[in-house]
């Protein structure tokens, strides 16, 4: 509380044009400004702080809400992706990024060298080396990046996942 009031006081010393005509006001006014938009603005309008304040606990509150339900879901089939050492990096960013996003959890494997794996994938996934990487959801083949996205529009990958 008294901090948010001295972080007002002090936005409205910096924002406030009294004094402004004086350069030895201007000037580090300006600064003080300068930095406070650098570093975030921490300094700000009552208005403004009540608002962070707010997003804040809104942002716990649904933190801890999801925390909550997560546990009372049954748990997620795993998510595999089968890729090759150094080919289409670009590819398996996209993939992760996609997983992460809708808050999968996943894991890597690297097949190069490993001839087996590499075999059941490819016979599995019913694609060829150059269609690396490939995405798992327990044992059931998903495909490339194309065939992720395809699944995530649909909701299969969410329901192959959560087992819905």
């Amino acid at each position: 509380m008294i901090l948010a009031r001295i972080r007002e006081v002090l936005f409205h010393a910096i924002t406030t044009p009294a004094g402004d005509s004086l350069a030895a006001i201007r000037v580090p006014k300006d600064i003080a400004r300068r930095i406070n938009m650098t570093l975030g603005m921490p300094l700000a309008s009552a208005e403004d702080i009540a608002k962070r304040d707010a997003a804040r606990e809104r942002l716990a509150t649904l933190r801890s809400g999801a925390a909550s339900e997560a546990k009372s879901e049954t748990a997620a089939a795993p998510v595999l992706v089968y890729f090759e050492k150094d080919s289409n990096t670009r590819e398996l960013g996209r993939i992760e990024e996609l997983l992460g996003a809708r808050g999968f959890t996943w894991k890597r494997l690297d097949v190069a060298g490993d001839e087996a794996t590499m075999e059941f994938v490819l016979l599995t996934a019913k694609c060829e080396r150059d269609d690396l990487p490939v995405v798992f959801v327990a044992d059931r083949a998903i495909g490339s990046f194309p065939a992720l996205v395809d699944a995530d529009v649909s909701g299969e990958l969410a329901r192959a996942i959560h087992g819905g």
